[in-house]
């Protein structure tokens, strides 16, 4: 059976990678993201559908949740972002702090518990929940990386929460990953080669390699992974 899959966030980068991987298997595939147009492209790109959905929005979270059938398989969280990397210099006064802190909640946290909580009726049993955090978890002395923290948390209680309607939910915490949007030009060469350099396997992540793992923890074979936390860096950060 041809699954039904989500993607928020797809328009780009690692999103519409995972989409194509999917669609790739025949799946019918939905992806959503804020910027109409550029959406509508990337759909017409690879051949899915498209719906322009802000996740950080609530009413248009739900629009998105009526606008869906009835039945959905995999819902990939991908919408986020480091919102700091957006905004004209560092946050001055204790309201501005408390802002930026915001953005990235809204943005990396809040979005994914929104759509999941709007269609999580429609998915059936054997479906999968993956959720898409952070290297920055582990170092959270930003509002991004701590943003990324608490969806792993969250991820986790996920878990416990759709165990018996029969889903899993697992987040991948990607490390640098080339070919994306994620820095918006503000990666000097510098830092990318030290990015680079952590590594074990010395060379940059790339989006097909998130895209992968999400359409294994959405295999039959992965139906016992759940709630766990997979870190796709090369040894960037390792775990034991």
């Amino acid at each position: 059976m041809k699954r039904i899959v989500l993607v928020t966030g797809g328009s780009t980068g690692i999103g519409k990678a995972v989409a194509a991987r999917f669609r790739a298997d025949g799946d019918t595939v939905i992806i959503t993201g804020r910027n109409a147009e550029r959406l509508a492209a990337t759909a017409a790109e690879i051949d899915v559908r498209s719906i322009a959905c802000d996740a950080t929005d609530p009413g248009q979270v739900a629009d998105l949740a009526a606008e869906l059938g009835e039945h959905l398989d995999v819902l990939v969280n991908m919408a986020g972002g480091n919102t700091d990397l957006q905004r004209p210099g560092e946050p001055e006064s204790l309201e501005e702090v408390m802002a930026a802190w915001r953005e990235n909640l809204d943005a990396n946290l809040l979005s994914a518990v929104a759509t999941t909580t709007a269609v999580l009726d429609k998915l059936r049993p054997g479906g999968t929940i993956v959720n898409i955090g952070s290297i920055g978890a582990e170092y959270a002395s930003t509002s991004y990386g701590a943003a990324k923290a608490a969806l792993a948390a969250w991820n986790a209680g996920l878990s416990a929460q759709v165990g018996p309607k029969g889903l899993t939910a697992n987040l991948i915490a990607p490390g640098y990953i080339e070919e994306t949007e994620f820095f918006h030009g503000q990666l000097g060469e510098q830092k990318r080669t030290a990015l680079i350099g952590a590594t074990h396997n010395g060379r940059a992540g790339r989006p097909g390699d998130i895209a992968e793992t999400v359409h294994f923890l959405a295999s039959e074979g992965a139906g016992h992974i759940t709630g766990q936390t997979l870190h796709v860096n090369g040894g960037a950060y390792t775990t034991r």
